[in-house]
């Protein structure tokens, strides 16, 4: 039995086959139908899995939250790329990112350099991404915050991390529980409780 007709796909179906070398961060607006949310990950293609209503509702929460308290200077985004490098693309949950450098409707990644804060919300698929690989490459390319967020009992536990310039790796600055209270990289305080309200 074919992978193709296992995912509803007909016999004819062609996977995205790598050119010698793998993939390149450019190719991720070139590929022709990828499936949505496709990141890529040392030069490979990564697909994701849907979203869980635990994923989507973190994101909002946080997405709202956020754009309701980012200084003038900043802005908030959701899953959009960031082009690490030229084999590394990877698309974060969620994004706060300076304001200017916003290149308008048709843009479909930032670079590191304008990212403030790097936020992934943990998937039974994604924790191995998450919990090391995204976070070690988010900070060797010099991104100063990263949040990780994982699932307790229905609740978000958002995991803090800011990054060590010398070393260029995160050091954890806190685990929240209920509220996600802090001063850098601006004053932030999030009801975590929230996450399934819808006002």
């Amino acid at each position: 039995m074919s992978a193709a007709r296992d995912y509803g796909l007909d016999d004819d179906y062609e996977w995205p086959r790598p050119p010698v070398g793998g993939w390149t961060a450019d190719d991720l607006d070139e590929l022709p139908n990828l499936p949505p949310h496709t990141e890529l990950i040392d030069g490979s293609l990564v697909f994701v899995s849907p979203q869980t209503n635990f994923h989507s509702r973190v994101i909002r929460l946080l997405d709202n939250a956020l754009l309701a308290q980012v200084p003038d200077e900043l802005d908030v985004i959701r899953e959009m790329t960031v082009k690490l490098n030229a084999r590394n693309r990877p698309e974060p949950d969620l994004l706060v990112f300076r304001a200017d450098a916003d290149a308008g409707p048709d843009q479909t990644w930032y670079r590191p350099e304008d990212v403030v804060i790097a936020v992934e919300v943990v998937s039974e698929e994604s924790q191995e991404r998450d919990r090391e690989v995204k976070p070690r490459k988010y900070a060797a390319v010099g991104i100063p915050h990263y949040w990780r967020v994982e699932q307790n009992d229905g609740l978000p536990v958002v995991y803090v991390y800011e990054l060590d310039p010398m070393t260029k790796s995160y050091v954890p600055m806190g685990i929240f529980h209920d509220r996600l209270k802090l001063t850098v990289p601006f004053p932030v305080d999030i009801d975590l409780t929230a996450v399934d309200r819808r006002r």
